[in-house]
């Protein structure tokens, strides 16, 4: 897809009106990055200083992000960078199931023209879009293939603003990337399997060849995750509850709020 297309769409989001939060928004912010990136990053939703530029990632998690880059070969001018939300949620609280559910064809839309080879998922939120039933401490930094893309879901940066512990384990999983985008750099074309999609063997077995044409929103985790050993800090977590989001018609549940 084309320049235009994306542009067309960042029109859109920010004329966007589809949940309440337009009426609090200073900007949209819809993401940014060339769209022939080969790595595109989905965060939770805008902050303070994002909501002020209409960009994502320029406030202090943004700081830790560019490290984060730095740390696996790549720059923020290389990558594309986008929310699973395109509008501040007030005080900066979670999204909402029905804000997810308003932004999910944004988001579906901006994976279709980006079409990227490594999909990385910082936080719980844009990592339930593909993994709806693990939680983050267990699976983060661990990547799975699904239809000739790798996706990774990773900690959000802001995480280790708040938990230090978690900084070098933030830094550890970023440091796996370019090793991942190398291997899938050598994968083949070949024809996007039926739904539901089967879950591959990890990254260190045989890499099965990339597709041109993928589901956006299909579930990765219906095979079992290996899980890491849990550091200290990751031993202490407890699951919330959660609560299955109503499905559009047509579409699976598959946002579940957690961690």
């Amino acid at each position: 897809m084309s320049t235009a297309a994306a542009e067309r769409l960042y029109e859109r989001v920010r004329a966007c009106d589809l949940c309440p939060l337009w009426k609090t928004r200073t900007n949209a912010v819809p993401g940014e990055g060339p769209i022939d990136a080969e790595v595109m990053f989905i965060g939770e939703a805008p902050g303070v200083n994002e909501d002020r530029q209409g960009r994502p990632f320029v406030g202090a998690a943004g700081q830790f992000l560019d490290e984060l880059f730095a740390a696996a070969g790549l720059s923020r001018q290389g990558v594309y960078i986008c929310n699973v939300l395109k509008c501040r949620p007030p005080a900066n609280r979670d999204p909402m199931p029905g804000e997810i559910d308003a932004c999910r064809d944004y988001l579906d839309e901006q994976i279709d023209i980006v079409d990227p080879l490594v999909i990385v998922t910082l936080g719980r939120f844009s990592m339930a879009k593909f993994f709806p039933n693990q939680t983050i401490s267990r699976i983060h930094g661990q990547a799975r293939e699904a239809a000739g893309r790798f996706y990774v879901p990773m900690y959000h940066p802001a995480a280790a603003l708040h938990q230090g512990s978690l900084r070098q384990v933030i830094l550890n999983d970023f440091a796996k990337l370019p090793a991942l985008l190398e291997r899938a750099r050598k994968a083949e074309v070949r024809p996007a399997p039926p739904l539901p999609m089967a879950l591959s063997e990890p990254p260190d077995s045989q890499p099965s060849p990339r597709s041109d044409s993928r589901p956006t929103d299909s579930p990765i985790a219906d095979a079992p995750i290996e899980a890491a050993p849990p550091s200290h800090a990751e031993a202490t977590e407890q699951p919330e509850p959660f609560a299955p989001e109503t499905a559009a018609a047509g579409r699976p549940t598959q946002i579940r709020l957690f961690d």
